[in-house]
């Protein structure tokens, strides 16, 4: 596997792909070691946990600098990534415990009846390289300290990322085969998916992945948690603060370089404040600086492949044909490394990719409405349904708009984002299931009934 920076376009690493023989003393590991972790106190494996996340602490730049050559987040921002890493092993080194608990079932007299929690066995993991850590640790803290053990499939352009989450494990203590990575190439996951040892498997990425995944999953019955795309409206009412909503929207936009499935993308404004918002949020993204990573004052960095940028190019292009106009952007910069500048497109006709495709990468749609239904039918015209954010004074308003938006999550005045202490997930094509919180640890357990007499 090659490692592109993609600031440079060069070269920067090499990593030898795993054999046949690797996955298979991988997959006998990871079911060896299966039988011993379950048994293990949740307490204990909650120590273990707060170990990682004293690593990550550690080594907050080392990684943050690792994630940035690799795929070219701002290093500020891989900062805040490893941060968010070490607060969700935190939460469950905290909270697992509790989460886990039998739950007790009214029963006859004389006995006893609750549902207890146990695991399920090695989970696949298929991750993607947008949030190289955060993705990783948002399925591993859970479903290892729930008692499975984890085999991680990551994206081909971060296996340095890849190793050094598994280092960490190694470096807190975790038995060997508790957190295995696999470096292994896409056509390669069908199988180890159908093998026998894979008891579920969990995966963030494209629709097409997903489906992929989930076809294998479901013909061998085995359990998926599915992440997938999303085109998150961003409403902006009548009433919002105006100057809020800009900065909000423009950092979720363009945050992570705009690649992010719960980035703001299509910004629908209330007509009332229309010009307004779309005057500020010109300004607003204009303003942020396009450069080295590795800079600390950097905004925006390069999109993570040199194909994706070109591909994100062309969602634009054709926009632009059937109709759309480019406020700002439009155009790769002009410089080494693929670049790609913050974008508004407007005056959107339907059927062009700005208005039903998921663009990853930093271009804003802006589509103007005149009412608050208008607003609602707008946001639900996809078929996506990952998140949701509107914008209002009325905060009775914007709950009762948000219970009218499909998605797995609303925000009211505020950017959608992952949390570790509330459930995220997706609907229609956004996916399936549920990670953090409550709901993730119990994604991959089986709930069983004990019936005492």
């Amino acid at each position: 596997m090659d490692v592109i920076n993609p600031a440079t376009n060069e070269r920067i690493d090499q990593y030898k792909t795993d054999t046949s023989n690797d996955v298979e003393t991988t997959l006998n590991q990871a079911q060896t070691t299966f039988a011993t972790w379950r048994d293990r106190s949740t307490r204990n494996r909650e120590e273990l946990l707060a170990a990682a996340g004293d690593i990550l602490e550690d080594r907050i730049e080392e990684y943050a600098e690792l994630m940035t050559t690799e795929m070219g987040k701002p290093i500020a921002q891989a900062r805040a990534e490893i941060k968010k890493c070490i607060r969700v092993c935190e939460y469950y080194a905290t909270h697992a415990s509790a989460h886990l608990q039998p739950d007790g079932h009214p029963s006859p007299p004389g006995s006893s009846v609750q549902t207890v929690y146990e695991p399920l066995g090695p989970v696949l993991a298929v991750m993607p390289w947008n949030f190289p850590f955060w993705q990783v640790f948002r399925f591993a803290a859970p479903y290892l300290t729930a008692g499975n053990v984890g085999i991680l499939k990551h994206a081909e352009n971060v296996p340095g990322c890849a190793e050094a989450i598994a280092e960490v494990f190694d470096d807190a203590g975790y038995p060997d085969g508790v957190f295995e990575t696999l470096l292994i190439e896409v056509d390669q996951v069908s199988d180890v998916i159908a093998d026998d040892r894979i008891k579920a498997v969990t995966i963030t990425g494209s629709g097409p992945a997903g489906r992929a995944v989930a076809s294998t999953a479901g013909e061998n019955l085995k359990k998926t948690v599915l992440e997938l795309g999303g085109s998150d409206p961003f409403i902006v009412l009548d009433d919002a603060d105006i100057t809020a909503a800009v900065e909000a929207g423009a950092w979720a936009r363009t945050l992570n370089n705009g690649q992010s499935c719960i980035a703001a993308k299509r910004f629908i404004v209330h007509s009332d404040v229309y010009d307004r918002f779309l005057e500020q949020l010109r300004d607003e993204m204009k303003s942020y600086t396009i450069g080295d990573p590795l800079d600390d004052s950097t905004d925006i960095g390069p999109q993570a492949r040199s194909d994706l940028c070109a591909n994100l190019h062309s969602q634009v292009e054709r926009s632009v044909e059937a109709g759309a106009t480019i406020e700002i952007g439009g155009e790769p910069l002009d410089r080494d490394g693929s670049y790609y500048p913050p974008t508004i497109l407007t005056n959107i006709p339907e059927s062009c990719p700005a208005a039903n495709e998921e663009l990853f990468g930093p271009v804003a749609s802006v589509f103007e409405v005149s009412n608050e239904e208008m607003a609602v039918k707008t946001a639900n015209d996809t078929e996506f349904g990952l998140g949701a954010s509107v914008w209002t004074a009325d905060r009775d308003r914007g709950r009762e708009i948000g219970r009218r938006i499909d998605a797995g999550c609303v925000y009211v005045n505020q950017l959608v984002k992952s949390d570790p202490r509330v459930p995220f997930g997706g609907i229609a094509k956004s996916g399936y299931g549920r990670e953090l919180a409550e709901a993730g640890i119990t994604e991959f357990i089986n709930r069983k009934t004990l019936w005492v007499e």
